[in-house]
Formats: structure tokens, C-alpha cells, sequence
């Protein structure tokens, strides 16, 4: 009892670790000796520098990974010569890489892609529990074969509950490609191997989730930067770019 009382006072004698004359006894009572108050104030020290040492220490900040990308070969959005990569890992029928483009893309679009400061490479990462998205993923290969990458990749971002065949066809002929040699191409399974090329490396920079994405500086054959996991908001790529520009 008596440790569980000095534990619970411990906290309210900011004076502590003052030694003070000892208390005067009321009227009937035994009083406490200099050296019985001086023997608590030193157990009260005790206590709280036990507490102390019990603290968790504060974890130190994770180092950023690091990642390098050849991107040669892969579509671009912005100016070859954008002195920083920007490389996003996505499943189409991913909710989290629909938000990254429905609240962030198009700011980052407008103000560091279509200015000329960062170039733009999307790559695949379709997850096994979405049926869809591995269909998904080929698709925007097939489009490519037809000079329609970024068309139908924004459409099928914007639309992650429409990947099914009949669908992705659709937007097809919304964006007057052929649709027959669209179909045919989806069908053939032609860019499957490419899909898991991209999945390949995404496991070696470690992007365990969607979006994934490699910021840094341009090399001539790709990026050399740091992953960034999750649909971050536009200001944490801004402060990105920025530390990046300097």
C-alpha cells in the first residue's frame, strides 16, 4: 500500500527534490521524524526515476528508401528533358489511386508536368484481390498500341468499378479507337508479360501497396529516387519537387 500511495503523489511534489523540515504532528498524533521525510522524498526520487527508465524510447524516423527506375520505353507524360521523374505504381481498381487522381493529379498536372519541371511515367501494380485491375493494366498497353495510353488510363482511373470487358471496349469507342483490335488485343493476354514486368519491380524497390511512387532526380534512362507509398496529398509531392529543385 504504501508504494502505491508514494506512486500516486509522485506526480504532485514538483518540490521533491527539495529536502523540507518535517511536517508538524496534529494534535494527538505521532509526528514524522526529519529523517522518516527525508527516507519518502528519497523513495519518491526512486519511484521516478524508475518511471523514467520504463519510458519507451522515441522511435527513431524510418530512412526513406531509396529506388532506382530504367524507364526507357515506357509512356511519358511531360518534357523528356524535366530535370525530375515522377513514376507511379497503379491498380486501376484501386479506391486509394482513384483518389490520387481524382484530388491530386490534375494539380500536379497542371503545375509541374505541363510546365516542363517533372516528367510523368505510369506503371502497373495490379493487386491479386482485384479482379479486374490485372485486365485492366493490359488494356492501357493495348490503347497504347493505338496512341491512346493517357486517354483511357484517366478514364479507367476515374472509373475503378467499370473494368470489366464490356466496359473497358466502351471507352474504346468513346475514344474512336478500334475497338475489334482492342478487344482482340485484351483477349490475346499480348501485354501480360509486360504487366508483370512492372510488378517485378515494384517488389525490388519494395512498393508493398498502391499507388506507389519513385520521385527524384532524372537520369538518362529513368530515376533516381525515393519511394513514396500511399495517395499522398499534392503538398507532400510539392515539398518533394522543392527539395529536389534546390
Amino acid at each position: 500500500m504504501k508504494k502505491l500511495f508514494l506512486y500516486a503523489i509522485a506526480a504532485a511534489l514538483p518540490l521533491a527534490a527539495q529536502p523540507t523540515a518535517a511536517a508538524p504532528a496534529a494534535q494527538g498524533e505521532p509526528g514524522i521524524t526529519r529523517q522518516q521525510a527525508d527516507e519518502i522524498l528519497q523513495e519518491l526520487r526512486d519511484i521516478r526515476q524508475l518511471l523514467a527508465k520504463q519510458q519507451p524510447a522515441k522511435a527513431a524516423e524510418p530512412e526513406p528508401k531509396r529506388a532506382k527506375l530504367n524507364l526507357t520505353g515506357f509512356p511519358m507524360l511531360g518534357s523528356k528533358d524535366a530535370p525530375i521523374t515522377m513514376v507511379e505504381f497503379t491498380d486501376y481498381q484501386c479506391p486509394f489511386c482513384n483518389r490520387f487522381q481524382t484530388t491530386t493529379f490534375g494539380e500536379l498536372k497542371k503545375d509541374y508536368i505541363d510546365t516542363g519541371k517533372v516528367r510523368f511515367y505510369s506503371r502497373d501494380l495490379p493487386l491479386d484481390f482485384h479482379n479486374n485491375a490485372m485486365r485492366a493494366a493490359q488494356a492501357a498497353h493495348c490503347a497504347n498500341d493505338q496512341g491512346q495510353f493517357w486517354k483511357l488510363r484517366d478514364v479507367m482511373a476515374m472509373n475503378p468499378n467499370s473494368l470489366d470487358l464490356d466496359h473497358l471496349v466502351g471507352f474504346a469507342k468513346e475514344l474512336k479507337m478500334d475497338p475489334t483490335a482492342f478487344r482482340t488485343c485484351i483477349e490475346s493476354g499480348k501485354y501480360k508479360q509486360a504487366v508483370q514486368t512492372d510488378i517485378m519491380d515494384a517488389m525490388k524497390i519494395g512498393a508493398d501497396g498502391t499507388p506507389s511512387f519513385v520521385v527524384g532526380k532524372s537520369t538518362p534512362d529513368g530515376v533516381d529516387g525515393e519511394l513514396i507509398v500511399g495517395a499522398m496529398p499534392y503538398g507532400v509531392f510539392q515539398d518533394k519537387f522543392r527539395s529536389l529543385e534546390k
